[in-house]
């Protein structure tokens, strides 16, 4: 198929700079969609490698996009998923990880906010904003900490006194 004359279309290169200049794209994304074009995968890696060379493709510009993204909807945990799971790899998810971690519980308030507009009232409204919270991908502690603050100031008893905060 790569070198069949009777090909009509865009050549492998000209695909992908079309899908790069749309978003941003993981190469284990890109190899994805180049492989519906060509049955030799060896054509495929020269052309993501002389994308990654010229700058083109970057797995790392390409996890900060995602981040940027989605930080305001998902925690730390979902995110850094979700770049492994596109190939991203683990050095490069390095620096963006503690600056998701660092800003995990305002995020957490600000998802929190906008889906609920009182605190938990019982067991079973807390462990129904907790799920929320955690399907979103938040870590236990931030949920716990963001579900106990809500309380705290809006008069809902907890177990903690006042004197732990």
């Amino acid at each position: 198929m790569a070198n069949d004359p009777s090909r009509r279309g865009p050549s492998l290169k000209a695909r992908a700079v079309a899908y790069l200049s749309r978003r941003e794209h993981s190469r284990l994304e890109l190899q994805r969609k180049l492989s519906a074009y060509s049955d030799d995968p060896a054509e495929i890696e020269a052309v993501l490698d002389d994308l990654q060379r010229t700058h083109w493709q970057s797995d790392q510009r390409y996890a900060q996009a995602y981040v940027h993204r989605t930080a305001g909807r998902q925690g730390a945990q979902r995110i850094l998923g979700a770049l492994r799971q596109q190939g991203v790899a683990d050095e490069q998810l390095a620096g963006l990880q503690d600056t998701l971690r660092a800003t995990e519980s305002e995020r957490a308030r600000a998802v929190w906010g906008r889906k609920f507009s009182a605190p938990p009232q019982d067991a079973r409204d807390y462990a129904r904003q907790y799920r929320f919270l955690a399907g979103r991908g938040f870590s236990s502690d931030v949920i716990r900490r963001v579900l106990s603050d809500r309380g705290r100031s809006d008069g809902f008893d907890c177990d903690d006194s006042p004197g732990d905060l």
